[in-house]
């Protein structure tokens, strides 16, 4: 599967972010294989077609170094899943 060619998201559904992580471990395949889950399972969430599980962002941010976080995985919904990612003032 080619992860390399999806073209940028207009939207906020971290698929751009998925794409990052890829790159991050080196391919598709690579992240794939790191998560336990098949390509084709990667590629819909690169692709923006599926959200990223939830057990799955706290994987990527593990394998990531942090580099791609919960919140950049799931921007619209990390707040309600996560609340103690929320900042306090």
């Amino acid at each position: 599967m080619n992860f390399d060619n999806q073209s940028p998201s207009e939207n906020t559904d971290g698929s751009d972010h998925v794409r990052r992580a890829i790159k991050i471990v080196g391919s598709g395949v690579a992240l794939a294989e790191r998560l336990g889950v098949t390509p084709v399972s990667l590629n819909n969430w690169a692709s923006g077609k599926r959200p990223v599980p939830i057990i799955r962002c706290v994987e990527i941010e593990e394998i990531t170094g942090g580099q791609v976080t919960r919140k950049q995985l799931r921007p619209d919904d990390w707040h309600q899943i996560w609340p103690e990612l929320r900042e306090k003032y």
